[in-house]
């Protein structure tokens, strides 16, 4: 019963729910610099939610270097449902636009890995253009 109520605690927060949005609509694994800068939150307040969130079962994690990339765990058969729900029930703006900044932020990724990390936005957002006028 415990594991259970510390599953709903962990849905019951809107900012927990938009990270989650996150990895199902990405499908794999994504780093915390690249939650921050997706959802425009300190990384304090992200790894602080990835970390409830971790608890409750739904991530793995594995270092790469300064990196610890972090993905849905769906080897329990209960998360692949919840997670199957939530991708048809989270569908309102906040997780669209916060998808639309995930995929530019995807776009600084070299080999499938984050090579950014933690910088200040105007930087960020010259990244991305830059990487977007060469494709």
């Amino acid at each position: 019963m415990n594991k259970k109520v510390e599953i709903i605690k962990a849905l019951g927060d809107e900012t927990r729910l938009r990270i989650l949005n996150l990895f199902i609509r990405w499908g794999k694994n994504l780093c915390v610099c690249e939650l921050v800068d997706s959802l425009k939150m300190p990384q304090y307040h992200i790894s602080k939610h990835i970390n409830i969130l971790r608890s409750a079962g739904f991530f793995n994690s594995e270092r790469e270097g300064t990196w610890i990339y972090y993905n849905l765990n769906n080897s329990d058969s209960s998360n692949k449902e919840l997670f199957n729900f939530l991708k048809r029930y989270l569908n309102e703006e906040q997780f669209e636009a916060d998808y639309e900044l995930l995929k530019q932020r995807l776009l600084l990724r070299e080999e499938g890995k984050c090579v950014v990390g933690f910088i200040p936005e105007k930087d960020l957002l010259k990244k991305i253009q830059m990487k977007t006028e060469e494709v």
